[in-house]
């Protein structure tokens, strides 16, 4: 995908993409958390991915791997409620899959074992209402992009985007049953998940960056299931 020599560079990129979209959908998020939450997610993954941002742009020759490492421990440091162990510790725990660098191989391992880390951790499936609706569907569109489509990265990438938005949609008209959304029973239904919009704002970010670094790479046309897709028969 990248030269090994820029693979760092493009992770503090990416960060500081992310760090921005997120201040500037501070207020939307906390309107959707208001509805159905604590009215802080956007607050809190705010505050944590602009520490992070601060944290990468201090260290000093580190790979890819040890960067998103970074990312995962200051997320959890600095990031309350939910977010904080769902994010942080699923960047800890998949970062070990970049430790022989950037490639479309091991950014597939990355988000399977990503998604993983959240749906062991958060104890949610797709349908309950939460970040794995977005994340689930990108994940997997994702790979079958790479693996069976013989997609190049950045094409993927944009499936997956697309997968995720409609995960995000998907979340709108079900009741939660996991998170603090689950306490209002059928009154959630209506209310678009403020994890799950996370979700895609970072993976929007990470796609931009991507078509910033992956020069020469064909972006093809883009589509992927009208619901969210739980990998089953893939």
């Amino acid at each position: 995908m990248t030269d090994a020599a820029r693979e760092p560079g493009a992770i503090v990129a990416a960060v500081e993409r992310i760090a921005d979209r997120l201040a500037e959908e501070r207020e939307y998020l906390t309107e959707l958390d208001s509805a159905i939450g604590d009215a802080d997610h956007g607050t809190n993954v705010n505050r944590g991915f602009r520490a992070a941002l601060e944290a990468v742009e201090e260290t000093d020759d580190a790979s890819a791997q040890d960067l998103v490492q970074t990312v995962g421990m200051t997320l959890v440091s600095e990031v309350g409620g939910a977010a904080g162990p769902l994010y942080g510790g699923s960047f800890m725990h998949a970062s070990g899959e970049l430790a022989e660098g950037i490639t479309a191989e091991s950014t597939v391992a990355f988000g399977e074992a990503f998604l993983e880390k959240v749906r062991d951790r958060g104890g949610a499936e797709v349908g309950a209402k939460t970040m794995v609706d977005a994340l689930t569907p990108a994940v997997h569109t994702y790979k079958k992009s790479i693996e069976q489509d013989d997609l190049t990265p950045l094409a993927a990438l944009a499936k997956a985007v697309d997968a995720a938005e409609r995960g995000v949609d998907f979340t709108l008209p079900i009741r939660a049953t996991k998170g603090r959304a689950s306490y209002l029973g059928w009154r959630s239904v209506g209310h678009q998940d403020p994890g799950a919009t996370s979700t895609l704002f970072i993976l929007e970010e990470i796609h931009a960056t991507a078509e910033e670094y992956l020069n020469g790479e064909d972006e093809r046309d883009a589509g992927s299931p009208s619901t969210p897709d739980d990998g089953e028969g893939e």
